[in-house]
């Protein structure tokens, strides 16, 4: 290939593969992440005025001037029926580098996007803040615009979202949505979040939380009776309510800790890994809600202690930790052995999750075979354990079976009725038809009959005035009487 390929060529592509960024970078090929690898296009390598021509003509004077200033400037960007694209244009070595982040059009839902079923529960919350937090590329801000697609469809409410630059575009539904982009429609996220105390807001999505100025008025926004989400890049829930805490001065740690104990709701920790099945990656996700119990840790500064409250408190706050979720999607065959391992902060704990549950499945995924000595009656043991949980596991599928059958059956009557229905408004509908045909076929008639008395009139008149004529010529000296004077 003689020549680079265009801008939206490149994008265009990028979506077709299915790639979740694109990299241009001087005196290399274009490179996509296509399942979390870098991989080059196969193409010329980019020369810098080549990267240059394609990214300076989308930025506007003020992006322009900032990119000058700073090296590095972000931006959103739409391809006609293509996606949209966060894109990050920066200096590296005195020439400019670009990264493109794929948004798709459509907003997922919960079930798509295979999150647990406790997180769509906070777009119900009725105040406090939610925080969705992960590393680069983990699925941030698709879960968070999964939720405000939820809230956007399901409350009558004012929605102000605060994001530089805007990714997903929301439409109104039951709620209306004010979308607002740092650079363009607000000079920064603080100014931006001032601002939105006057606009009536009951949620408010700030993109991400960067500096101790936006994490104060964030904080303040949830205490004055605002339902608040917005991002960190934090790897556990406990690392996030650390980072935003180091933020203050010591002497303001105290205070905040009160309030963060106080307004804090939720923390959804996430991190993608790669399906077993090669078909694309799974979010693993660690989620704290902050129960009576965390509250108080919070407020204590026991931040430690935070961890195995939400390891103990899966069965009634549906909370996890990151290893927990690594197990839930390695038991349902969504994610191997090995990417557990890798993906885990703490492999050795996972280790020990794994055989409490599974007790041979390290060597089964080590050797492939499990082959118990004919000896040994700890095995026998372990398949009574087995056969225990699957004749449990049998009687809650046949107790979900019954209740779908007794939900079918209401289904089937509904049905039934609304055919029955149906069939006695047709037959209504039919001697309608009948009786109006019937009424028809009467008038033809009775207007048949007039036009035949009327003519038998008109016969008879002109009868009469013959009859007259003729009196009158034989005798016109007797004067006329009766009806026919004139």
């Amino acid at each position: 290939m003689d020549a680079p390929l265009g801008l939206d060529d490149l994008l265009k592509f990028m979506t077709k593969k299915g790639a979740s960024d694109l990299h241009l970078k001087p005196t290399r090929p274009p490179l996509l992440r296509v399942q979390g690898k870098l991989v080059p296009i196969k193409s010329v390598a980019l020369k810098p005025k080549d990267i240059e021509d394609m990214v300076i003509p989308l930025l506007t004077p003020m992006q322009r001037k900032k990119f000058e200033e700073t090296q590095s400037v972000d931006i959103g960007y739409g391809v006609a029926g293509v996606a949209r694209f966060r894109c990050n244009f920066y200096q590296q070595r005195g020439s400019i580098a670009a990264v493109f982040r794929r948004i798709p059009f459509d907003i997922k839902n919960y079930d798509d996007l295979l999150l647990p079923e406790v997180v769509g529960s906070f777009s119900a919350l009725p105040a406090g803040l939610v925080l969705i937090t992960g590393p680069t590329g983990s699925g941030k801000s698709t879960t968070l615009a999964a939720i405000i697609q939820d809230i956007a469809h399901t409350r009558p409410c004012h929605i102000v979202t605060i994001e530089d630059p805007i990714e997903f575009l929301f439409t109104d539904h039951m709620a209306t949505i004010s979308q607002r982009e740092v650079g363009t429609d607000t000079p920064a996220f603080r100014e931006a979040l001032r601002n939105t105390m006057r606009q009536d807001p009951d949620v408010i999505m700030v993109g991400e939380m960067r500096d101790l100025d936006t994490v104060s008025t964030v904080i303040t926004a949830a205490e004055t009776g605002h339902l608040v989400f917005s991002t960190l890049h934090t790897n556990n829930a406990s690392q996030t309510i650390d980072r935003i805490i180091d933020l203050f001065p010591p002497d303001q740690q105290g205070q905040i800790r009160a309030q963060l104990a106080q307004v804090l709701r939720a923390v959804v920790s996430m991190q993608l890994v790669n399906r077993a099945d090669g078909q694309g990656l799974a979010p693993a996700i660690e989620v704290l809600v902050n129960s009576p119990k965390i509250s108080s840790q919070i407020d204590h500064g026991e931040i430690k202690e935070i961890h195995d409250e939400i390891e103990n408190s899966v069965a009634y706050f549906r909370m996890q930790t990151m290893n927990q979720s690594l197990v839930a999607l390695l038991a349902n065959g969504v994610i191997n052995y090995d990417v557990a391992r890798e993906k885990s902060n703490d492999p050795d704990d996972l280790s020990l999750k794994l055989r409490k549950l599974f007790p041979k499945i390290e060597e089964t995924q080590r050797e492939g075979t499990v082959a118990p000595s004919p000896a040994d009656f700890a095995s026998i043991v372990e398949l009574m354990e087995i056969k225990r949980l699957y004749e449990e596991q049998e009687e809650r599928w046949r107790q979900r079976t019954l209740e779908k059958d007794e939900v079918n059956a209401q289904l089937e009557g509904q049905v039934a009725a609304m055919r029955q229905e149906l069939t006695t408004t047709s037959t209504t509908a039919a001697e309608l038809r009948n009786q109006l045909e019937a009424a028809r076929v009467e008038k033809d008639r009775q207007m048949r009959d007039a036009e035949v008395r009327i003519e038998k009139l008109n016969e008879r008149i002109r009868e009469l005035n013959q009859q007259l004529a003729g009196g009158a010529k034989a005798a016109p000296e007797k004067p006329q009487t009766g009806f026919f004077k004139r």
